[in-house]
């Protein structure tokens, strides 16, 4: 008669399903998926609410129902770690049972939505959480490889707006998904530089070396003199629809000799700080670099 039943509270519930899912990501995610979208449009006419907020809802579902997926798998080892220990599933407020329900229904309504645009959508939906939950997760434990796994789905997202868009995966499609392609190597290496002393609590192997020394610190570098080339390409005239003006082409410059100049600062110092700097400038290359795009296109 004394005990008193927790209240339920649907402030705790929504916060939780916000880490469940990592949302700031999953918001990250459909900003490259809705860039990939206005690229791939002809022009503000053939614009879809509808298909947008398909695109929207479907990818935020998909990057939650991979996120959900890892933090049932990896529930023992982020419990090892201060950034991720008081996650749902690490902390036990949520039981691995409910995470994996909430991740397949993810799954299951995400390709709904996205078969809904089009086939192609769900199918490449389809792979990014396969290579994220079944290859890339465990592989993080075993070698430092993981990274070049998981950029795989990780570059998917600003690619799989073009073929929303398009119903079709061409030369364009290609272009955007070796962009963000690149990107994750500077953008992850940099985490786990930073992260270096809790992601060895867990063994997880992020750097390239093993190591924060110079050859990776070399490698963030050229990773990093890679995604400019790769960012550049649509300015040359060989990448079909996705093109870049020569002034834009100059802003997508400037911003990858920014990028370039932390990566260098990192190699210089190979501190955390530096590595957390060239980590948020990383975010807002990615974020500024998809708007530039998208302004170009429709300013032309």
């Amino acid at each position: 008669m004394n005990a008193i039943a927790a209240p339920f509270s649907f402030k705790k519930i929504a916060l939780d399903f916000k880490e469940i899912t990592k949302a700031g990501l999953a918001i990250s995610v459909v900003f490259s998926s809705i860039a990939g979208y206005l690229l791939g449009v002809l022009d503000f006419h053939d614009l879809k609410v509808t298909t947008l907020l398909m695109l929207a809802v479907g990818g935020y579902c998909m990057v939650g129902a991979s996120n959900a997926f890892n933090q049932v798998i990896e529930k023992d080892l982020d419990a090892l770690m201060d950034r991720t220990k008081n996650r749902p599933v690490a902390s036990g407020r949520m039981s691995p049972n409910h995470a994996l329900f909430i991740a397949s229904l993810l799954t299951i309504v995400g390709l709904i939505l996205l078969y809904l645009i089009n086939p192609k959508s769900a199918m490449f939906g389809a792979i990014s959480i396969f290579l994220y939950t079944s290859i890339y997760t465990p592989l993080k434990q075993y070698t430092p490889l993981s990274v070049f796994v998981g950029a795989f789905p990780g570059a998917i997202p600003f690619m799989l707006g073009w073929v929303a868009a398009t119903n079709n995966f061409g030369i364009e499609a290609g272009t955007l998904f070796l962009i963000q392609f690149f990107w994750q190597f500077p953008h992850f290496w940099a985490i786990g530089w930073f992260l270096y002393d809790d992601y060895e609590k867990a063994g997880f192997f992020m750097l390239p070396t093993g190591k924060k020394d110079n050859s990776t610190a070399l490698q963030i570098i050229l990773y990093s003199v890679w995604l400019l080339v790769a960012s550049l390409l649509p300015c040359i005239g060989y990448t079909g629809r996705l093109f870049l003006s020569p002034i834009a082409a100059g802003i997508v410059f400037l911003l990858g000799i920014w990028m370039i100049f932390y990566a260098i600062k990192l190699y210089q110092l190979r501190t955390a700080k530096a590595a957390r700097t060239l980590m948020l400038v990383s975010v807002s290359y990615i974020s500024l670099l998809q708007l530039v795009y998208i302004i170009d296109k429709f300013l032309r």
